[in-house]
């Protein structure tokens, strides 16, 4: 059997939280993953996207030609938030934070590593550990596949987990086929003519233009999609006009559309290219649409996701182990994973309130219970273990 050293784990966790970094510039956290990927002797390249790490841990018990190479993905970035908790390894780098529990998703996949490098003569296979940049903002995962991190050996499987305060320590969530949405960015223009507010008929107001906008995309959702299939269209930002009394000449809006299938996806972007178009006419303006599309919708595969099921309910126990029956709207990079290799993505339960670990990802005041370390190290250790066909008992 092997051992977990929790104290470490916890150590592990605190050193990331203390010194977190944003996407795209975590050089020492890639530099502190290798420090301890050296202690352990484990096999790696730096600098893949910039700053990520991809370790391997090759087996040296498997058939020459007939073996699976698993891999485990972590995200290392922090947001730009300014922490407001009273822990005692609090973020030092003013504005930013691990706020998203990438810092807890690192020690689990280090923590994981370390067991896995210790049963090395013993396996039966390839395990490969992308500790993965800018989930936050770029799409890392999208890069280091791009840099070639699923192939020699190909990488038949990947599992990743998502910290999730809304499930108690010592759960699992676990999501079969769609999990998380697709998003896109929304930016609209819109064009009317600028007039003294007190006499409208000698302009085109694109306030009111903007308003039947809004009032309509909204109908998309409402009325020309399923309500068995989720659509999120939301409208974040409206800006125009300079006082109370003038009609102004244009009005910026910015959104998100955040769909769970790519038919659906493209189908709302041709209908919210029309709306605007076609509204911003017949009121006698005009109306300009960009769309940038970000991440796509993660689908989790049914193989994989049985094969952590599997595992997650050895270490937990089947009344531990929810299976998640909606989707959540949120976006996740993981998805790029999960369209080149079988991709389970869980939720490992971190919350805690003894201790107040009970505020959402991405508030100043998230933490989360330590104990949930051990249990993400123990399903991962655990899964490998098991696609390998091995058993320590």
């Amino acid at each position: 059997m092997y051992v977990i050293d929790g104290n470490e784990l916890t150590a592990l966790r605190r050193e990331f939280h203390k010194y977190p970094e944003l996407g795209g510039c975590e050089y020492k956290t890639m530099d502190k993953i290798c420090s301890y990927l050296d202690l352990w002797g484990v096999e790696y390249k730096k600098g893949v996207a910039e700053t990520g790490v991809v370790a391997i841990i090759r087996g040296k018990n498997k058939l020459k030609d007939d073996y699976k190479c698993i891999g485990i993905r972590a995200d290392i970035d922090a947001l730009p938030i300014k922490e407001e908790t009273d822990v005692c390894f609090k973020s030092v780098n003013e504005g930013v934070m691990h706020a998203c529990g990438h810092d807890a998703h690192t020690a689990v996949a280090l923590g994981a590593v370390k067991i896995i490098k210790s049963m090395e003569s013993k396996l039966k296979g390839d395990v490969k550990f992308f500790f993965q940049p800018a989930e936050e903002t770029t799409g890392g995962a999208e890069r280091m596949i791009d840099a070639g991190c699923l192939k020699n050996p190909e990488v038949e499987y990947v599992f990743g987990l998502h910290v999730d305060p809304g499930l108690e320590t010592g759960k699992a969530g676990i999501k079969y086929g769609k999990m998380m949405a697709s998003s896109d960015e929304i930016f609209i223009n819109v064009f009317g003519k600028s007039t003294h507010g007190a006499h409208p008929e000698k302009g085109i107001d694109p306030v009111v233009i903007t308003s039947n906008i809004v009032v309509a995309l909204q109908s998309l959702v409402s009325r020309s999609t399923s309500p068995l299939n989720s659509v999120v269209l939301t409208i974040g930002s409206i800006h125009g006009g300079t006082a109370q009394n003038i009609i102004s000449d244009s009005v910026e809006m910015k959104g998100i559309l955040r769909t769970l299938d790519e038919e659906t996806r493209g189908d709302m972007k041709k209908r919210i290219a029309a709306v605007v178009e076609n509204i911003s006419k017949a009121m006698g303006g005009e109306g300009t649409l960009a769309i940038r599309e970000s991440y796509g919708a993660l689908i989790n595969n049914d193989d994989a996701v049985d094969k952590l099921k599997e595992a997650a309910e050895k270490v937990l126990g089947s009344e531990n182990v929810e299976i998640l029956e909606y989707p959540n709207m949120g976006t996740e990079d993981f998805s790029y994973f999960s369209r080149h290799s079988k991709a389970c993505f869980f939720n490992l339960g971190c919350r805690n309130e003894n201790i107040g670990a009970v505020y959402p990802i991405h508030s100043s005041k998230f933490m989360l219970d330590e104990g949930c370390l051990e249990t993400g190290v123990k399903i991962q250790v655990e899964n490998i273990l098991g696609i390998l066909n091995m058993s320590l008992d």
